[in-house]
């Protein structure tokens, strides 16, 4: 059958509920993932043809793409900060908005007066996306992370294992941290950083069965009349663990910029930054102690 076939099919199957750009996007990932097949492959050669054994893959991801199951699921893996991720249903997918937050966590660095040597902290790893992607660009830097996931931490250490980089993973659940003396020694840090759960129930609504239906809750959503409780809790233990002059980053909830720099001075941080993603979102803070 030819690629441009199926592609059509796609189209007819997927367009009134993702849009035209997005199914484009689905259909070449998945040609790339499959046959190794460049974007422009099918514009240079329309008549090209894959063979009844494959198109069973493609037809298999059309029929989940349908229940709208997310791409990264279906190919099992998402790109972050130009490193291959494994995901699953027991981790977050790596959005855009948190490559923005290492970006600049790695940015402050390169001006800040310490950058080698650095000890790092991420709460609520995930996939590990953070820790590894920081990693990657401080080769000398020392880094830890903690999820409450045992099957999230599962999958990290396999994500560190696969880009070939070294982060100390602790299974802990923040909410019931005293201090953050969990690991191989007593730790202090220069750098701590978390995208915690921050997603209010009330804005379930709003939010597509792409996430709802295949996200872990626990690493996504909080109660309406405590949305920053895992803030709340953090920052205390940033405050007892942090070097002096040292640094605390988070990507918050777009809705709550406000609250959040309201809790930041209520915990005596210091240099409070609000940060817009690439749309102009409220979407990071950044502090000192």
């Amino acid at each position: 059958m030819k690629l441009k076939d199926i592609q059509h099919i796609f189209h007819q199957e997927l367009d009134d509920t993702f849009g035209k750009n997005e199914v484009d996007s689905f259909f070449f990932m998945l040609t790339e993932a499959y046959f190794n097949l460049e974007r422009f492959t099918l514009a240079l050669d329309p008549e090209f043809t894959i063979s009844k054994e494959q198109e069973t893959p493609m037809f298999q991801a059309l029929s989940e793409l349908k229940l709208e199951k997310p791409i990264q699921h279906i190919l099992g893996k998402a790109h972050f900060f130009g490193l291959d991720f494994i995901v699953n249903e027991h981790t977050l997918i790596p959005r855009p908005e948190t490559e923005e937050l290492v970006a600049l966590i790695l940015e402050n660095i390169k001006y800040s007066s310490k950058s080698k040597n650095l000890r790092i902290l991420d709460i609520g790893t995930g996939s590990g996306c953070i820790p590894i992607a920081l990693k990657k660009n401080l080769p000398d830097a020392n880094i830890f992370a903690i999820d409450i996931s045992a099957e999230a931490l599962k999958v990290a250490r396999k994500n560190a294992e696969n880009n070939d980089v070294s982060v100390e993973f602790v299974k802990a659940d923040v909410l019931s941290l005293e201090d953050l003396n969990i690991f191989s020694e007593k730790k202090y840090f220069d750098i701590i950083v978390s995208n915690p759960p921050y997603v209010r129930n009330l804005e379930k609504a709003a939010m597509r069965k792409n996430v709802l239906d295949y996200e872990p809750e626990t690493a996504l959503f909080v109660e309406d009349k405590n949305p920053l409780i895992f803030y709340d809790k953090i920052a205390d233990l940033a405050k007892a663990h942090l070097v002096k002059n040292g640094s605390l980053y988070f990507e918050i909830n777009q809705y709550l910029g406000k609250e959040m720099m309201e809790l930041m001075e209520e915990k005596d941080f210091s240099t409070i930054e609000l940060h817009g993603d690439t749309f102009g979102v409220d979407r990071m803070i950044a502090c000192m102690l």
